[in-house]
């Protein structure tokens, strides 16, 4: 497992699907982690009480002014690593699309996560990580998901260029993109149909597990990715080969 002691971290979103895996992977490695939520407190309370060092962080990304108090528990001993996680996603086809929709889901999935990324661009230790998590339909576009899909095609982008923009300090920025993943928010936006018909469509026939997709981003938040920066990673099971 890669070892992270001493390093501090900052997930999005920790409470619950492939953020809390993550957390724990972190912690299990020896990181201390800091994590937002925005409603289940119960599980972000659990989580805390099972990993020493972990903090709990109330954030609505859809409010740009929960960055202060995100960062407030890193402000003073400075920041390893940051995972933007957190998004949302509410399948609408395009003819059913408010501008009112849009720009929560923008906001959420994509202006944020960018906000973010330069308020850690201060904070960051030379070395640091960034790792944000996008999907497997900026590539498999699905009926339904333009909105979730172009919100993560951004994030795709920012990753690209703070690769460029934080390089000479040795920070890398990279991409995970999960396909299709067994969470709340796949079984949120799926029927069980759709589900059960998934493994017949990857190489390696399941369903992901937020555990596959935690492995990942712990090996790019570790020392063994030093000299992998810029690049996204399609975590799918053979999804796309």
């Amino acid at each position: 497992m890669t070892q992270l002691s001493g390093r501090t971290a900052l997930v999005t979103g920790g409470s619950r699907g492939i953020g809390r895996a993550v957390v724990e992977r972190f912690a299990e490695a020896g990181a201390r982690v800091v994590f937002t939520y925005r409603r289940d407190r119960a599980a972000a309370d659990d989580l805390v009480s099972r990993y020493d060092g972990t903090c709990a962080v109330r954030a609505d990304q859809a409010d740009p002014a929960s960055l202060g108090p995100m960062f407030a528990p890193v402000r003073d001993d400075g920041l390893d690593i940051l995972v933007n996680n957190a998004a949302v996603n509410t399948p609408t086809p395009i003819a059913g699309v408010t501008a009112e929709e849009f720009d929560r889901v923008m906001t959420v999935n994509a202006k944020f996560p960018l906000l973010a990324m330069r308020e850690a661009a201060t904070l960051l230790r030379d070395g640091g990580r960034i790792v944000n998590i996008s999907t497997l339909n900026t590539v498999l576009p699905v009926p339904g998901a333009a909105l979730y899909s172009a919100s993560k095609a951004a994030l795709e982008q920012f990753t690209a260029i703070a690769a460029r923009e934080l390089g000479p300090r040795g920070i890398t920025v990279n991409t995970v993109s999960p396909g299709a993943t067994d969470t709340d928010l796949l079984r949120a936006v799926n029927p069980a149909e759709a589900l059960a018909q998934i493994p017949a469509f990857t190489a390696l026939g399941r369903l992901g597990q937020p555990a596959d997709i935690a492995a990942v981003v712990a090996f790019l938040a570790g020392p063994d990715a030093h000299w992998i920066t810029g690049q996204n990673i399609r975590a799918t099971g053979g999804a796309i080969v």
